[in-house]
C-alpha cells in the first residue's frame, strides 16, 4: 500500500495543482467539465485518474478510497472584481456548492479528508460584503473542520503578479502543529482584505479559525527576461504601425517609462495591458499601460482582445511589441517546459490563465499540508 498522501483535484483544469503538489503525493481522482483541459490532463499525467463531466452529476461511489486531501480551485468568475456579482449564487461560481455536497457525503461514509484546499481568486473576500467567504468557511466549520486562510502572491515566487486567496480546512481530529500557526496575521499572506473578511466571522466559525503560519520564500527564481522566448511560434511580431498605435495609447506617465528606459540605452523587456480608464472629461478611453519591473501583470484568460498581454521589448530607440506566447504563460504559472500545451494558442491561453500557481502550491505544500498529513497519514493507512 501506498505511503504518499493522497488527494482528489476538483476543477482540475490541466493538474496544475498536482503538479505544485509533486510526487510526494499520489493523485487518486481528479475532474473537470472542460474536455479540452482534460485532454491534457490526460496528455501530462495520463487518463486513470481524470474524469470529464459536469461535477454537479459526480457521486462519492465515483470518489475512489479515502483521500488525505480534496483541492478545489472551483471557478471564480462570479467572485471576481472584473464578474457580475453574482457571487456563490452564479452558475460559475456557484458550482462550489455540489462540490460541497460530495465532500459532506463522504463524511457520512467515514471518508472525510484530513484536509480540504479551497483556491480562488481575492475577490471572494469582497464578494457580498462578505457574505461568500464567511458562507465558505461556515460550509467548513459545519463539517468539523478549522478554518485558516492566506493569500499568496505568485510575485514571491514567479514574475507574475497574482495575488490568490486559499483556505485550509484541517479536519477537528487532526493534531496542528503549533509551530503552524500564530497568534497575529503575517502581513506577507494575511493582507488587510483578509484581515478585514476574517474579522466579519461569528460564532463557531470564528472560534475555529486559525492564523497560518508559513515562512516567506528566500528569493524569486527568475526574472521576466528570463522567461521570454527568443523565436515563439505561436505569435507573431506586430508590424511598425501596431506597434505605434499602441504606443499612442500610452497616457503621459506611461509614455514616460518607455521614454526613461530608451533614454538609457539598456536593452529592456516590459508587458502591456490595454484597459479602459476614465479621461480627463470622464469618457471612456482605452489605454495601453506598461511595466518595466519585471514582473508580467495577471494573466487572465482571453475572453477578449484587452485581455492578452502584450510583451514590449526595447533596445535603444527600437521597441518591438508581441502577444505573450503560449510557452511564457505556462512559464508564468510555474510548468515546467515539459509540460504539453494545447496546439492552439488561445486553448493554452486559457488553460494556463485559469490556472493555480504551480511554486505556490509547491510552498504551500511543503511548509503546511504535508507537516499536517504527510507521515501520519501513511503510518494510518498502514496500520
Amino acid at each position: 500500500m501506498s505511503k504518499l498522501p493522497q488527494f482528489y483535484e476538483f476543477f482540475a483544469g490541466g493538474g496544475m495543482a498536482r503538479a505544485g503538489l509533486g510526487p510526494q503525493w499520489q493523485c487518486l481522482f481528479a475532474n473537470d467539465f472542460d474536455h479540452r483541459k482534460v485532454d491534457t490532463y490526460r496528455e501530462n499525467w495520463g487518463a486513470n485518474e481524470v474524469v470529464h463531466g459536469d461535477i454537479r452529476k459526480l457521486c462519492t461511489t465515483d470518489l475512489p478510497g479515502r483521500a488525505d486531501l480534496i483541492w478545489a480551485s472551483f471557478p471564480c468568475q462570479d467572485l471576481s472584481l472584473a464578474g457580475g456579482g453574482a457571487g456563490l449564487k452564479g452558475n460559475r461560481s456557484g458550482t462550489f456548492w455540489p462540490f460541497w455536497s460530495l465532500v459532506k457525503g463522504l463524511r457520512t461514509e467515514n471518508r472525510s479528508p484530513a484536509l480540504v484546499v479551497l483556491e480562488n481568486v481575492c475577490g471572494a473576500l469582497t464578494s457580498h460584503a462578505g457574505k461568500d467567504f464567511s458562507a465558505l468557511c461556515g460550509a467548513l466549520a459545519d463539517e468539523g473542520y478549522a478554518i485558516g486562510a492566506l493569500v499568496a502572491d505568485a510575485a514571491l515566487f514567479l514574475p507574475q503578479s497574482r495575488p490568490r486567496l486559499f483556505v485550509v480546512g484541517v479536519r477537528d481530529d487532526v493534531s496542528i502543529d503549533p509551530a503552524l500557526v500564530t497568534s497575529e496575521p503575517s502581513p506577507i499572506w494575511h493582507p488587510r482584505n483578509l484581515v478585514n473578511a476574517q474579522a466579519r466571522l461569528t460564532g463557531t466559525t470564528m472560534a475555529k479559525w486559525k492564523w497560518w503560519n508559513l515562512p516567506k520564500p528566500t528569493s524569486r527564481v527568475k526574472t521576466l527576461s528570463e522567461i521570454v522566448e527568443k523565436s515563439p511560434n505561436d505569435v507573431r511580431w506586430h508590424d511598425p504601425s501596431e506597434t505605434e498605435k499602441l504606443l499612442a495609447m500610452m497616457a503621459p506617465l506611461h509614455r514616460q517609462k518607455l521614454e526613461a528606459v530608451q533614454r538609457s540605452g539598456a536593452s529592456a523587456v516590459g508587458t502591456v495591458y490595454r484597459r479602459t480608464r476614465r479621461s480627463e472629461t470622464g469618457e471612456k478611453v482605452q489605454r495601453a499601460e506598461v511595466r518595466f519591473d519585471q514582473t508580467a501583470g495577471c494573466l487572465r484568460t482571453p475572453a477578449g482582445g484587452s485581455s492578452r498581454q502584450i510583451l514590449l521589448f526595447v533596445e535603444g530607440q527600437r521597441v518591438r511589441t508581441r502577444l505573450v506566447s503560449s510557452r511564457e504563460t505556462a512559464r508564468l504559472m510555474g510548468l515546467p517546459d515539459s509540460y504539453i500545451l494545447p496546439s492552439r494558442y488561445n486553448e493554452a491561453y486559457h488553460l494556463t490563465g485559469d490556472g493555480v500557481v504551480v511554486d505556490v502550491v509547491r510552498h504551500l505544500s511543503e511548509h503546511l499540508l504535508l507537516p499536517l498529513v504527510g507521515e501520519k497519514a501513511a503510518e494510518k493507512r498502514i496500520a
